[in-house]
């Protein structure tokens, strides 16, 4: 598939998530037994960790169609930033979808500040460039969409076999955001 199909694919997907129409394709037993060899996940969604945020259920796909990692913050660390390497390099994922979402509590808690203790502060501390490039008083909202966008630019700085296949044309980086109250994705 192309990287337009797949955007079309995981929009698709999320319009019957939407409309309550799942189609539940590929999550049984026979589907298992065709992954024990390999997996090729055609797209990657970096997500927060929020339980409300359930990307494989929001795009409607079965076992093996997506590389999910969940942090919180949906931010790009060495460990985060690893496992989309891992997944463009030897998957063969073509699309990266960074996906914030509304009323994200780490993004909340990163505008509010405070010490959150040494590991909370320093994942937070990822977030920092959002809150300054949005500016002050901006929404929560705002702060996540932006997130979202500066952490897809940065998956390609901090990573040469990202960039390599983003150059390549192997490999799109799109920011995405979801809405809790309907379950609409918006591709940013």
């Amino acid at each position: 598939m192309t990287t337009q199909e797949i955007l079309n694919r995981l929009k698709d997907g999320n319009e019957r998530f939407v409309a309550d129409k799942l189609d539940g394709q590929l999550q049984d037993s026979s589907r298992r037994k065709t992954l024990i060899s390999g997996q090729e996940p055609y797209a990657i969604i970096l997500s927060c960790a929020d339980s409300r945020v359930v990307p494989e259920l929001a795009f409607d796909t079965g076992l093996g169609e997506l590389f999910v990692v969940r942090i919180a913050g949906n931010i790009a660390n060495s460990s985060s930033i690893a496992s989309i390497e891992y997944a463009v390099a030897h998957c063969g994922s073509s699309i990266i979808v960074v996906l914030g979402h509304q009323s994200c509590g780490a993004v909340t808690a990163a505008i509010k500040g405070g010490d959150n203790g040494y590991n909370l502060n320093h994942l937070l501390s990822h977030i920092t460039p959002a809150i300054y490039v949005s500016g002050e008083g901006a929404s929560v909202t705002d702060v996540v969409k932006k997130n979202a966008e500066l952490t897809a630019k940065e998956l390609q700085t901090r990573s040469s076999i990202i960039s390599n296949a983003v150059a390549e044309g192997t490999v799109k980086i799109v920011p995405a955001y979801y809405n809790l109250d309907s379950g609409k994705v918006d591709f940013l």
